[in-house]
């Protein structure tokens, strides 16, 4: 499955006070690339899309201010109803830290629901 490129920087606002960054941000970082990836793939109806069930967050190496890096996201395994993704945070080809989660897709009702295909085919 193909790998999304997402490139970000970092800003002191992103950062403690000793210039790492707060290890919240990396879940905004991670939703911005998701969003990135998912542009021009969303199924514009009545559905609610997609919602994390699971996340875990595993951090390998600190990153600081004014570090520039990509976010690396690709699908894992494709069910019905959900996605599990992997999201690497790499900067000069080093792992900084990598999020594993897996949604799930729903309906209006709130309900789990098959993902339609144009959807999927679009991201695979």
């Amino acid at each position: 499955m193909k790998t999304h490129v997402f490139p970000f920087s970092i800003a002191y606002a992103d950062t403690d006070a000793e210039g790492i960054v707060y290890h919240a941000r990396y879940l905004e970082i991670a939703e911005r690339a998701r969003m990135n990836w998912l542009r021009g793939h969303v199924v514009v109806d009545d559905d609610i899309g997609f919602v994390i069930r699971e996340l875990n967050i595993k951090y390998i190496q600190p990153l600081r201010v004014a570090d520039e890096f990509i976010v690396e996201t690709r699908m894992v395994d494709v069910g019905a109803a959900t996605v599990k993704i992997e999201q690497k945070f790499v900067k000069g080809g080093n792992i900084c830290a990598i999020i594993n989660l897996k949604v799930a897709y729903l309906g209006a009702d709130m309900r789990p629901k098959r993902m339609p295909a144009k959807f999927i085919d679009g991201l695979i």
